[in-house]
């Protein structure tokens, strides 16, 4: 019996978004804090990038947030795991969030560096995973935070620190 030759399965991914403006026009009326309780909420919508990656937005207090993301086959690298990319993203999102839990209205970061240690790899099987930042120091121009990405026995996948810059209104001409 012959063997039938098959090229490979292809898969298709649709991603649905709300308008990314809603969300940037609702975070310059409120807090850091109240913009992302507004967020898990579903008072506004999720920017695209949660949809992208699976993640969702689980718990927001002042200083901490959780956010759940699951893992999928479209977010593989070549050698059939999980991109690195997913975990830093998701370190990136959950630390930066937590120092925006600490901002008041009107006041913008930015991610100025980032250090992300990888302890193990992650597979679709994984299933879902908590990344978890907190604040370690909230300044004037700059914060620092922490975070974990577990799966959910707590098993720890990566664990990083991020540092941002804070862009706060300007309140006269620049010198």
């Amino acid at each position: 019996m012959k063997r039938m030759e098959t090229g490979p399965v292809e898969h298709r991914h649709i991603i649905t978004w709300s308008d990314p403006e809603v969300s940037a026009q609702a975070i310059k009326t409120m807090s850091g804090l109240d913009y992302l309780r507004a967020l898990r909420d579903g008072r506004t919508p999720m920017p695209p990038m949660s949809c992208l990656f699976n993640f969702r937005l689980l718990d927001v207090e002042e200083g901490h947030v959780v956010f759940e993301i699951t893992p999928a086959l479209y977010q593989c690298n070549p050698v059939g795991m999980i991109h690195g990319g997913l975990a830093c993203t998701a370190l990136d999102s959950a630390t930066a969030c937590a120092i925006l839990t600490t901002l008041p209205a009107q006041t913008e970061l930015t991610t100025l560096e980032i250090k992300v240690n990888f302890v193990r790899g992650i597979k679709v099987e994984t299933g879902n995973m908590r990344c978890e930042g907190r604040v370690i120091h909230a300044g004037n121009r700059t914060a620092t935070a922490d975070g974990r990405l577990t799966d959910s026995k707590g098993v720890l996948y990566a664990h990083g620190v991020v540092t941002c810059l804070i862009l706060r209104p300007r309140s006269g001409p620049l010198v």
